[in-house]
């Protein structure tokens, strides 16, 4: 299929291999984060669903459960190797796919060491964390010295949910990424919007998946509890915080979340993400139909244009605007 649009990069892209998969089926994952089953990838598949949808480059990375099994070393081991493998593909495929790097947290000092093997050895463009590791929030002081260390390099970091602790009485029959994941993404960020965690690190460049998740509509509430509690500054250094954020449109973009969400940020720093292979190629197809048909292009411009551009900035370090 042609497109005479700017080609998309793609941040949200994922990748499994038969021997992840069976390291987190020993872990007891065998119905991952509550979904039925686990999805089958390759490289040629994927480039096969890039090229039908005008996709240039996608940033491939492992989504949720991640690489902490509760094993330091075994995380340790398997973070190298699923870097390994995402270095070669994007190695095998220069100009289609790059990758961010998996870190063991919440071993904080492997991770840094990890981090910083798979971005200056590896040419990883950035690192993917979940947003807790062995039920360590990645908002809890304990992660803290592993966020700075990325701030003071001015990585990138994409920030993706996972199953959050204490889930089982709240929703048992649901699939994880239904609601816990919208509602473990939202607590996270705004413990680091409200604690002024993401305001301070003006090096670290944070993708939040999804729309933000629930953060667009809580954001005024967020602003509402820092004067209820009297903090000095608390709602600048929300505000501060939001605009160190990038968002994916992954999910279910139209007709309202991204519409919600660019009212609150604009959309110099929205992001195309498909979120293949854990959504469907028809599911991708679907998604890029209802933004090619639906986005408010006289007012936000082309969203194509648009989010090929933004990611270029990102990637290339440049500023959130």
């Amino acid at each position: 299929m042609e497109h005479s649009a700017e080609p998309l990069v793609d941040v949200h892209a994922h990748f499994v291999t038969p021997w992840y998969v069976e390291a987190a089926k020993a872990a007891g994952h065998h119905h991952p984060d509550g979904m039925p089953s686990w999805p089958e990838w390759t490289p040629e598949e994927h480039l096969r669903l890039m090229d039908a949808h005008g996709i240039e480059q996608a940033v491939l990375s492992i989504s949720s459960p991640g690489v902490w099994f509760g094993d330091r070393e075994s995380a340790v081991a398997l973070s190298r190797r699923v870097n390994d493998y995402a270095a070669d593909v994007a190695a095998a495929h220069p100009d289609r796919f790059r990758f961010f790097a998996s870190v063991p947290l919440p071993a904080v000092d492997e991770a840094v060491a990890e981090a910083d093997r798979a971005r200056e050895e590896l040419g990883a463009v950035g690192v993917v964390v979940t947003t807790n590791a062995g039920g360590v929030s990645l908002a809890d002081p304990r992660v803290a010295p592993f966020l700075d260390e990325l701030d003071r390099r001015r990585a990138v970091l994409f920030v993706h949910p996972t199953t959050p602790v204490g889930w089982q009485p709240a929703a048992p029959e649901l699939p994880r990424p239904m609601v816990e994941f919208f509602a473990e993404t939202t607590r996270v960020l705004a413990a680091l919007l409200v604690g002024g965690e993401a305001a301070r690190r003006t090096g670290l460049r944070t993708i939040v998946p999804h729309c933000g998740a629930s953060l667009p509509v809580l954001v005024d509430r967020l602003r509402l509890f820092a004067s209820l509690q009297q903090s000095p500054g608390g709602a600048e250094r929300i505000n501060e915080g939001l605009a160190r954020l990038w968002f994916d449109l992954a999910g279910t973009p139209l007709p309202t979340h991204a519409e919600t969400l660019i009212s609150r940020v604009g959309t110099g720093r929205l992001l195309y993400g498909s979120d293949y292979c854990w959504t469907p190629p028809r599911l991708v197809a679907d998604q890029i139909a209802a933004l090619d048909t639906g986005w408010r292009a006289r007012s936000h411009g082309p969203w194509r244009d648009l989010t090929a551009t933004n990611a270029a900035a990102l990637l290339a370090g440049g500023p959130a605007r």
